[in-house]
């Protein structure tokens, strides 16, 4: 290969590598798996290890990934600070002879110079960095670029494992400590079932769903997906005492201390002595990380003591005293036999390969979401096509290849329908969305049946009855709408195949405890496109009842802390349909609840227009002071700012918020200096609705 031929393949693979790596950072997308994007990393490396004049700043080996959007600015609502030390990746590989290579070259440069290796479990996670000074979490970071990160502190502090304070003693003034936010399976697992039900798109693992989780703007919405934390590595520059000296000797000491501080380290590391030791951990975890309650990808092995790993440095994005060894992915392939078109309760239609049937990580696989039409573009699928499928770490099985020397000669690519797989309708695309969907709700029968589903969970209005019962109303024409569920007699199901004394009652019951089920969970069942369980929740104790959703405007309706323009625009239009309108009218006749419950009368205006913070423990719980706050007129909030009327502090505030109002001149007040404010029949305690949680959860 002459240099101009060398040239063209380098621009082609950072092109690639560019483009999965924002996909794989920022979108939490990426189009090909770890172990190809890896290989062409390597074959760019080569490349230029081969031609060095080719070598620029701004090529991924010279370069970490980022997660940042938008370089130099904020994204997402997301403030970004510099790193105090940079955050490198790590170099990889899957073949074992790496890894003996790696400790041959570190036992040359460190010249008989005893040492060991701390074996690690490499975590699939997105990785994070907590600043700790005084012993208070003060800052949390996203990987950012390597040099400049998001803050994520507010999302942080809502994830059970990482401390708000250290334990212990010994720990440094101030210090940082890295590590991994994870998503564990069972959470992930919940998470995509709420998602499919949604008819959103899965996230294709529990990486990607960790990650994406991290960078939502509800920070009540972060702490209910049940992210977990592992943290593995302490800047040695943060490990240094008043006298300049370095606390630690080793990196496992580091982390011992950091697990007494109170700090979610790993207990599943091992202290290795020479590649046979290295050797014997990773093949041992091969098989039993599949017992994990988490997912990992590989081993990291570290030179454990912290002078040497200061001899050796860094590269441009590397250190040089570690590297990862990955597990490769299970991977099987298998012929595509066919795909079916699949539509959803809200008129998607999903594409799904149906398989010859493959054993994959110890669960048989026989079909596999191609997503959407974009999707079976960039994979360039053709009819009689070989696939490679893959699971692994990943839990939903994904096709991640085509297997081109299997493809039939002449083999067509699939066409998307441009109708309806259901009902004939032509499809649309609405701009910026990447799913066609049919838009004839009212006709489509998979959509009506859909929706009486989605109407009927266990999540909604809990109806005894599954999807064959659905299919047999639908077909005798005895239901199309949820509406139409109410007006069923016990006589008219006795009538029906299939239905005995026994199964008419049970349903019948569970329909009458349906109209027991509170407004949110109604409202959820309602099956408005883009309202999930927690966004209905939001909007319902955000409005208090379906007349003043109904007559809330856009503006009105972004103000709700999970919505954004287009849950916004999407329940708007759904309040003004008429057809909506009629199916919410007949269910409100029916006896279903649309409000939340009877509000308590306000006990006065003395806190009227007042934004208050409250921190601390009080006589009372905290929600119930920010019942109380709400009750005579004020707005309770989490965070000080220059629009704080004052802080109210119980015994042992956060420091945080103190300094917070110090710096900007917020006044502090004491339980008894507040309560002193207000009348005298202010109520200790109590919900602000009779029958419901509080609103303040």
């Amino acid at each position: 290969m002459d240099i101009h031929e060398a040239n063209k393949r380098i621009e082609e693979l950072r092109t690639l590598l560019w483009e999965n790596s924002r996909r794989y950072y920022v979108e939490n997308s990426p189009t090909m798996s770890d172990f190809e994007f890896d290989a062409r990393m390597h074959e760019l490396e080569a490349l230029e290890a081969q031609f060095p004049e080719l070598i620029t700043p701004d090529s991924p080996t010279q370069k970490v990934g980022s997660d940042l959007e938008e370089e130099g600015g904020a994204r997402g609502g997301f403030a970004q600070y510099p790193h105090r030390y940079p955050m490198l990746s790590l170099g990889n590989t899957y073949n074992i002879e790496d890894i003996e290579a790696f400790v041959q070259r570190a036992e040359k440069v460190l010249d008989g110079t005893k040492f060991t290796y701390s074996c690690e479990l490499k975590f699939d996670g997105t990785a994070i960095c907590l600043n700790y000074r005084n012993g208070v979490l003060y800052r949390a970071l996203t990987r950012g670029d390597g040099v400049v990160g998001d803050d994520v502190t507010r999302n942080v502090r809502k994830i059970k494992n990482i401390p708000e304070r250290l334990s212990g003693s010994g720990w440094p003034a101030d210090f940082e400590i890295r590590g991994e936010i994870l998503m564990p399976y069972e959470a992930f697992d919940r998470l995509n079932r709420e998602r499919e039900e949604q008819e959103e798109q899965p996230f294709a693992n529990p990486r990607n769903a960790a990650s994406g989780s991290l960078k939502l703007l509800s920070s009540s919405e972060v702490a209910r997906r049940g992210l977990w934390c592992t943290l593995y590595h302490i800047p040695a520059e943060s490990l240094t005492g008043e006298d300049g000296q370095p606390i630690f000797e080793t990196h496992s000491q580091a982390l011992d201390a950091a697990a007494s501080w109170g700090l979610p380290v790993s207990e599943d590391r091992r202290i290795c002595r020479n590649i046979s030791d290295i050797e014997d951990y990773i093949h041992y975890w091969d098989g039993a990380r599949r017992s994990l309650p988490y997912a990992t990808d590989g081993i990291v092995i570290k030179i454990n003591e912290l002078p040497l790993q200061r001899t050796l440095g860094f590269t441009a994005k590397s250190p040089r005293w570690a590297v990862a060894f990955k597990f490769q992915a299970e991977r099987a392939l298998t012929p595509l036999l066919s795909i079916d078109y699949q539509v959803g309760r809200t008129g998607t239609v999903t594409p799904v390969a149906n398989l010859r049937p493959v054993l994959l990580s110890g669960t048989v696989v026989k079909r596999a979401t191609l997503n959407n039409a974009d999707q079976m573009a960039l994979l360039d699928i053709r009819e009689g096509d070989w696939v490679y499928v893959e699971k692994g770490g990943e839990i939903i099985p994904k096709i991640t290849g085509i297997e081109l020397a299997k493809r039939p000669e002449g083999a067509l690519p699939p066409v998307f329908p441009k109708t309806c797989p259901d009902c004939g309708t032509p499809l649309v695309r609405d701009e910026g969305e990447a799913r066609w969907y049919c838009p004839n709700s009212l006709n489509c029968p998979m959509q009506i049946q859909g929706r009486l589903i989605h109407f009927m969970s266990r999540k909604a209005m809990n109806v005894l009855a599954g999807e064959m019962t659905v299919e047999q109303l639908y077909r005798l024409g005895l239901a199309r709408t949820p509406a139409d569920l109410y007006e069923l007699s016990a006589l008219q199901l006795m009538a029906l195949e299939g239905w005995k004394e026994r199964s008419v009652i049970r349903f019948m019951d569970s329909l009458e405890n349906s109209k027991q089920v509170p407004f949110e969970r109604v409202l959820f069942a309602l099956g408005i496109r883009f309202v999930g369980e927690t966004t209905a929740r939001s909007i319902a104790r955000h409005f208090g009842d379906i007349d003043s959703l109904m007559a809330a405007s856009q503006e009105e309706l972004l103000a709700v802390g999970d919505v954004g323009e287009v849950i916004a625009r999407s329940v708007y239009d759904f309040m003004h349909d008429p057809d909506a309108l009629d199916q919410i009218a007949r269910l409100r006749a029916a006896g279903l609840r649309f409000t939340v419950g009877e509000r308590k009368q306000s006990l006065s205006a003395v806190l009227e227009g007042k934004t208050i913070v409250i921190s601390g423990n009080f006589s009372i719980s905290r929600d119930a002071m920010k019942e109380l706050i709400s009750l005579h007129g004020g707005k309770p909030s989490s965070s000080v700012s220059s629009k704080t009327a004052f802080l109210l502090a119980g015994e042992k505030p956060g420091p945080e918020k103190l300094h917070k109002a110090s710096e900007l001149g917020v006044k502090v007040i004491s339980e008894a200096e507040f309560r002193a404010m207000l009348p005298d029949e202010a109520p200790a305690q109590g919900g602000l609705f009779d029958n419901e949680p509080t609103l303040f959860d």
